[in-house]
């Protein structure tokens, strides 16, 4: 799996963007705004809709990617810097392509799921930055609101439980988003799993032959 996910992030070299968090992050801040002075119909006109795109609104097969999250101002500047900060530490470890690859198999399969069902969102997509971001770096400490210091992996662990409590509480078209974000993390980060599944094997299996 990882080989053939290194093949092609190094055919995407060329075609990758460099930043590519921060041009996202940029255009949600934007609508945000924008949002804001014109009482939502920017986003009403990105948000992805089956119905539209088949009336050829081909936009909002994509869209729905710059579409922020329906919050308040000072936490929309939190979610949108923890977004670029995130995107940018996970580009610096995977470099430019990878990252893209990432990124772009999660809109792909957030967008094949949608158009099955009629629904989609750039929520668990965005939250599936955090869980990667949680996997490669989990003790880094994080000022949760600029104040609170916390480490990654408990805030990747409350992530989680949302995740769990929402294949509960949601409807089928919302749990096919949410599980097409959860099948990303497991497709870039399966090797691992089984290598750290295979080490703690091998440590308990020594541990028990000198027992």
């Amino acid at each position: 799996m990882r080989n053939w996910i290194d093949k092609v992030a190094s055919k995407m070299r060329r075609i990758a963007v460099p930043g590519l968090m921060k041009y996202i992050v940029i255009s949600m801040g934007a609508v945000f705004v924008l949002d804001l002075l014109f009482a939502g119909m920017l986003s009403s006109l990105l948000a992805f809709s089956r119905a539209g795109i088949m009336a050829g609104q081909v936009w909002r097969v994509i869209s729905f990617v710059f579409i922020p999250i329906n919050s308040s101002p000072l936490f929309i500047v939190f979610a949108l810097y923890f977004y670029w900060m995130i995107g940018g530490a996970l580009e610096n470890e995977w470099g430019v392509a990878r990252f893209n690859l990432f990124y772009l198999t999660g809109i792909v399969g957030t967008i094949v799921a949608g158009l099955i069902t009629g629904f989609a969102t750039n929520h668990y997509l965005n939250l599936s930055l955090f869980f990667a971001f949680a996997i490669l770096f989990p003790n880094v400490e994080l000022r949760l609101f600029f104040i609170l210091p916390v480490k990654v992996k408990w805030l990747a662990y409350v992530n989680a439980a949302y995740f769990a409590w929402q294949l509960i509480v949601s409807t089928w078209p919302m749990r096919a988003a949410l599980l097409v974000s959860v099948a990303n993390i497991a497709l870039f980060f399966w090797p691992d799993f089984y290598n750290r599944i295979k080490n703690a094997r091998r440590r308990r299996e020594w541990r028990n032959h000198f027992r």
